[in-house]
C-alpha cells in the first residue's frame, strides 16, 4: 500500500511517500512524522517569535541563554561544520541576510556600507557555548543566526527516524524538493530515482541519481535570486566576505545524513569545486555546476559538461 502527505512548515513544504503492507502502521506513521516537523517548527522557526530559537536570539548578546539538550547539540554540530568549511558555513549570517532583503523578501542590493555594518556581526566565533552548563551567550550584540542553512535537514533526518521506529521501510522525504531522503526502496525497484534539474532550465534534467537509504540535497542560485546593475545575486552568501557568492550554479550533494548534505551544499557552492575536491568527507559526492558565463576565469569549452560529480 502506498500512503502520501504533504505539510507546510519551516517556510517550507514537507512531502512524504509511504509504502507499507498495513494501511494503520502507514496512517499512524504518517501522522506523527508531521507531528515531529510540527515540533521542530517550533523549536527552530525564526519565523516564530516564541520558537527556541527565537528566543536564544532576543536574548544571548545580554546573558546566557540556557539551551535544551536537542538544540545545544544542534548549534554544537553547527560550528564543526563552520570549522570544517573554513567559515564558509556559518549560521550567524541572519544581519546578512537581511541587509541583502532575502528574510521575508526576494532581495535588494544594499549599499557596500550596510554590508560592512552587517559583517560586525556575523561569524561562527562569536557563538560561546557552554557544555557544562548547556547555555549560549553572542560574544557581541546585532548577533543573529538563520537556521535556513541546517533546519531543513535536521527535521528530515528526525521525520525518517521517527517512520523507521514505526517500522516503516520504504519512504521518500522531501523538503521543499531540495533536502530529500530515499529510505530502503520503493516496491519493484532497486532504489528511489531522483531528478536533479538543470540550474538554467527547469523542465530539463542534467543528472537522474538513485538514493537508498541515503540523502541529497541541492542549493542553487535559481532558489531566490535578483537583478541589479547587470548582474545576478543569488541568497548564497559568504559569511567571510558579506557578498552572494559566485562562480556556481548549483550544487548537489550525497551523504548518510540529511543534515550532512544539506549543510555541504554551502561550503562546496562557495568555495568552488578545487577546494571541495579536496574538503568533501569520506563516502560524500557532490554534482557541481559552475557558471560558464563568458566573465568568469575558466573556458567552458575545456569541459565536457558544466556540470560534474566530485569525487
Amino acid at each position: 500500500m502506498r500512503i502520501e502527505g504533504s505539510l507546510d512548515a519551516m517556510g517550507t513544504a514537507y512531502t512524504l511517500v509511504l509504502y507499507d503492507e498495513n494501511r494503520q502502521r502507514l496512517e499512524t506513521a504518517l501522522e506523527d512524522a508531521f507531528e515531529e516537523v510540527r515540533r521542530l517548527d517550533a523549536l527552530l522557526s525564526n519565523y516564530r517569535q516564541n520558537s527556541e530559537w527565537s528566543k536564544a536570539n532576543r536574548l544571548a548578546a545580554t546573558q546566557p541563554v540556557v539551551l535544551s539538550a536537542e538544540l545545544f547539540s544542534l548549534l554544537s554540530a553547527c560550528q564543526e561544520y563552520s570549522a570544517l568549511s573554513e567559515g564558509a558555513f556559518d549560521i550567524t549570517v541572519g544581519p546578512l541576510m537581511k541587509v541583502w532583503g532575502f528574510y521575508k523578501g526576494s532581495g535588494r542590493l544594499p549599499h557596500r556600507a550596510e554590508v560592512r555594518t552587517a559583517l560586525r556581526s556575523v561569524g561562527y566565533r562569536n557563538l560561546e557555548l557552554n557544555p557544562a552548563a548547556s547555555t549560549l551567550r553572542f560574544r557581541r550584540p546585532g548577533v543573529e543566526m538563520d537556521p535556513g542553512g541546517i533546519g531543513k535537514g535536521y527535521a528530515v533526518d528526525r521525520v525518517v527516524k521517527v517512520l523507521q521506529e514505526h517500522g516503516i521501510r520504504s519512504a521518500l522525504v522531501s523538503a521543499g524538493g531540495s533536502t530529500i531522503f530515499g529510505l530502503g526502496h520503493p516496491p519493484h525497484d532497486a532504489a528511489w530515482k531522483i531528478a536533479i534539474r538543470d540550474p538554467k532550465n527547469k523542465r530539463l534534467t542534467v543528472e537522474q541519481l538513485e538514493l537508498r537509504d541515503q540523502s541529497m540535497s541541492t542549493s542553487g542560485t535559481y532558489e531566490k535570486f535578483f537583478r541589479a546593475a547587470g548582474r545576478t545575486f543569488s541568497h548564497i552568501m559568504d559569511p567571510r566576505t558579506g557578498w552572494p557568492a559566485e562562480g556556481m550554479l548549483s550544487v548537489s550533494v550525497v551523504a548518510p545524513r540529511a543534515i550532512d548534505s544539506e549543510a555541504w551544499t554551502k561550503p562546496v557552492f562557495i568555495n568552488g569545486r578545487r577546494w571541495a575536491a579536496s574538503h568533501l568527507p569520506a563516502g560524500f559526492r557532490a554534482l557541481v555546476c559552475e557558471d560558464a558565463s563568458p566573465r568568469r576565469q575558466f573556458a567552458q569549452s575545456r569541459m565536457e559538461s558544466p556540470c560534474v560529480w566530485l569525487p
